[in-house]
């Protein structure tokens, strides 16, 4: 999948793109078929709330599950990538986020590259976000907030929160998220299951809790430029990846066999 030059236009200059419909609903349902059983699985690599059971996000899926792990080298998802970057990626980081109704916790404002600048020794914000819905994100289920156009002031001062929620991360303060807010406004993109959400790693962002009925869980792709992976390697493996192979994507209808082998199972 090729971006147009008005997509692109778009996400240089307000730091984002929405993409709605990319993924059948075939194939988003083949993805969410596996996702009760990692979020049941006793792994280190599944993060739980303060609460203890809740999932708040399941690490390196793609190296246990396999849908998953066609999911991870999906042209769909790699190939704009490829475009925005210049060249050949890997994946940084891969997870499942789940915003759990009632029980999803927040997220509280940060730039991701900060994180993997301090935490990782990235050398450069050559790196990116895209996403994909597994289910509705809606007003009501704690959808992303962004901060449109603040990825323009580079790296951010930050603060390491490790007490707000069960999971670190280096936030902003309140006073820069306010003035971030005069100059760029908020925008939190909503659409149906199968919708991409592509962001630069130094947008600013954040999502409430979930205090709805309803679920939202949400894969993240992040993926670098192979030249400038990370330097330091602090943190595990399965939070910040050390393999730093270019990907080579799977055929477009990857994820759809699975559908037809399903379907010829049952």
């Amino acid at each position: 999948m090729q971006l147009t030059d008005r997509q692109i236009e778009s996400f240089q200059t307000e730091g984002y793109l929405f993409l709605p419909d990319v993924f059948s609903k075939a194939e988003v349902a083949v993805l969410n078929r596996e996702v009760p059983g990692i979020f049941a699985l006793d792994r280190q690599e599944i993060v739980r709330e303060k609460d203890g059971k809740t999932a708040r996000t399941a690490f390196a899926a793609q190296h246990f599950n396999e849908p998953f792990r066609r999911l991870s080298r999906h042209p769909r998802l790699v190939e704009p990538v490829q475009q925005l970057l210049d060249g050949d990626v890997y994946i940084h980081q891969f997870k499942i986020n789940a915003k759990a109704a009632f029980d999803g916790d927040v997220w509280q404002w940060h730039q991701d590259y900060g994180t993997w600048a301090r935490d990782d020794l990235m050398p450069e914000p050559r790196a990116l976000n895209i996403a994909l819905f597994l289910e509705d994100v809606t007003e009501f289920n704690g959808a992303l907030m962004f901060i449109p156009r603040s990825h323009r002031h580079g790296k951010l001062d930050a603060g390491h929160d490790l007490k707000t929620t069960s999971y670190p991360l280096w936030t902003l303060d309140n006073e820069t998220v306010s003035r971030l807010v005069d100059e760029g406004g908020l925008v939190a993109p909503t659409g149906p299951a199968g919708s991409v959400l592509m962001f630069n790693c130094n947008l600013v962002h954040g999502s409430p809790s979930n205090m709805s009925p309803f679920d939202r869980t949400i894969v993240y792709v992040s993926l670098c430029h192979v030249d400038n992976h990370i330097r330091q390697f602090k943190r595990p493996d399965w939070i910040a990846e050390r393999d730093f192979t270019p990907i080579e994507t799977l055929s477009d209808d990857c994820l759809a066999d699975l559908v037809r082998e399903t379907a010829a199972a049952v």
